[in-house]
């Protein structure tokens, strides 16, 4: 046999088998590059919603991972309130005016929300953008999200370096959620069984387990609600309630004598503002998000600057001074006419004047500057210690200091507004210069001195009312001065003069009404009070800023 016919049969024989090794490996890549083409042919876009939901939990399991960090420690904070006390530090003075007109007491519930749907609105888009393959937005959204909390919670006012911690972990939660979702929201190649007969195996499709999805991401939703939860009872170890709570009421050397009967409780007075502004209904105006948190056990009022002797006293100590009682009406800077950011109260505390004399003020200092435990400031004139009796406040209409309105100590000082005095969860008293040092509000445009104006307001009747007899009642303050007289005018006709209520001091309001036999129509209704000095409330209108609002509180009402 030639050599080609001896190779012939042999060459065939070795070329089918060849083949049957090869063909598994050949459909096995086959196969892998047709799952390759399926998948760089498909262009996979999940629903918006989809991505929206990734987002929002993302966002939400990195805040309740921040707030359950920031029940570890009293130092710690939830990142939401860092940032929101950075814009309250921040806000232009416009915007500051804006939020107390338009929301008054509840201005910081305002700016919580509108940090949450700042936040939620941004998970959102960046949501979106990460489960449909832009990765790299969710990563970096994260990061700027830890950069910037843990800049507003380690630096700046209260604020501690080891407060970062709760804004980077928060980050790292998002941002890991946020590529899980974009993980989960990716489809998966399923294999397709081939039919019978069918001459080759069906390319694999791209299949989406959106019962996955839906079932994991509300399993993560539940569970982050649960980790915020646990993480706000942590942080409420730290509550100051709690230490308030085992505080008995301060007692003064010699207690006032039980307030007279109250107009306000008359049924024609209705709707009058009491004679001593209960503690639920008194307003709260302050640059604070939260609470600060003090523990009695460490919490010193430290007497210092200025002069001769530096003190440093406990809780006890103040409580073993000499107390005073006093009924003393304080106001905010921002009550515009006619509002309600003012309020009566019986306090009781120490007189500032004799703790500043034991210090030893010294000749060179001309302010007396209060520093908050949250580090907000508020100075006023050492001149001011004039006799009046401004005190360290511990307590309020018969109870320990209630937490919101400053516990443990604040300094309460007649005749100036708020902003420029009333410094609550008081921490430091310093002796400085005007020249040397300003209060958190005056850089911010607001006067450095600010003395309480004449007010007046109109507390009835409201919008409507029914023809006949009724009273026109309401509240006037011009405290240190007193207020001697208060007119009310309905329409163009002569000024009436107005009943005086109970005085309990010059550094007070006063209630006052008018009887009024209302007749049908529209009519308009105006206040004017003169202080004890003699001096008519001026009608000239001006804004609360930079130091106090005046004019003639005007309002108008139908009688039917």
């Amino acid at each position: 046999m030639s050599t080609s016919d001896s190779e012939h049969p042999a060459g065939d024989a070795a070329e089918p088998q060849r083949s049957d090794k090869t063909a598994p490996r050949a459909d096995a890549r086959k196969l892998m590059a047709e799952i390759k083409a399926a998948e760089a042919a498909a262009v996979h876009h999940p629903p918006r919603w989809w991505g929206a939901l990734v987002g929002i939990v993302a966002a939400g399991s990195g805040l309740a991972v921040g707030e359950f960090v920031a029940g570890f420690s009293r130092n710690l904070r939830s990142p939401v309130v860092s940032v929101g006390d950075r814009v309250i530090d921040h806000v232009p003075k416009w915007m500051k005016d804006f939020a107390i007109r338009n929301f008054g007491t509840s201005d910081k519930v305002v700016l919580i929300w509108t940090i949450l749907a700042v936040i939620a609105i941004a998970a959102v888009l960046v949501g979106i953008a990460t489960v449909r393959g832009r990765r790299t937005v969710g990563i970096a959204f994260a990061t700027a999200f830890g950069l910037f909390g843990a800049l507003c919670s380690g630096f700046g006012r209260n604020t501690h370096i080891s407060g970062i911690f709760p804004s980077l972990v928060a980050a790292a939660v998002a941002g890991g959620v946020l590529l899980w979702g974009a993980q989960l929201a990716q489809p998966r190649p399923v294999p397709v069984v081939p039919r019978p007969r069918q001459a080759k195996a069906a390319p694999p499709v791209l299949v989406v387990d959106r019962r996955r999805f839906l079932a994991t991401g509300g399993a993560l939703a539940l569970g982050a609600m649960c980790v915020g939860v646990i993480g706000r009872n942590l942080q409420d170890r730290f509550n100051s309630a709690i230490e308030r709570a085992g505080v008995r009421p301060p007692t003064a050397k010699q207690p006032l004598p039980a307030p007279p009967a109250d107009p306000s409780l008359d049924a024609d007075n209705k709707g009058l503002a009491a004679l001593i502004t209960p503690i639920n209904n008194f307003y709260r105006i302050d640059t604070a998000i939260s609470f600060p948190s003090v523990s009695l056990a460490s919490w010193r009022l430290k007497v210092t600057g200025l002069v001769d002797k530096p003190l440093s006293l406990s809780f006890d100590d103040i409580m073993s001074r000499e107390l005073i009682e006093r009924d003393i009406t304080i106001s905010c800077v921002s009550n515009e006419v006619g509002g309600d950011l003012v309020g009566n109260a019986r306090w009781v505390g120490c007189r500032l004047d004799d703790l500043l004399r034991e210090a030893g003020i010294q000749s060179s200092a001309d302010q007396v500057m209060g520093e908050s435990v949250d580090g907000f400031t508020a100075g006023f004139p050492v001149s001011l210690l004039d006799g009046r009796d401004a005190m360290i406040a511990i307590g309020m209409n018969g109870e320990a200091l209630p937490v919101k309105n400053g516990f443990p100590a604040r300094i309460i000082v007649p005749g100036i507004y708020g902003y420029v005095s009333a410094v609550k969860w008081l921490s430091e008293i310093r002796l400085t210069r005007f020249a040397d040092e300003e209060g958190y509000w005056i850089p911010r445009g607001w006067s450095a001195l600010g003395p309480i104006k004449t007010q007046s307001r109109i507390d009835r009747p409201g919008g409507r009312l029914s023809a006949g007899a009724t009273h026109i009642a309401g509240v006037a303050w011009a405290p240190t001065r007193g207020i001697s007289k208060v007119e009310v005018q309905v329409d163009d006709a002569d000024w009436l003069p107005a009943t005086l209520g109970p005085v309990l001091s010059e550094n007070t309001w006063v209630q006052w009404w008018v009887k009024w036999d209302a007749p049908s129509g529209k009519h308009q209704i105006r206040v004017r009070a003169t202080d004890g000095n003699g001096d008519l409330q001026t009608d000239h209108p001006a804004d609360v800023a930079p130091d106090g609002a005046t004019g003639w509180h005007t309002i108008r009402v139908t009688v039917a």
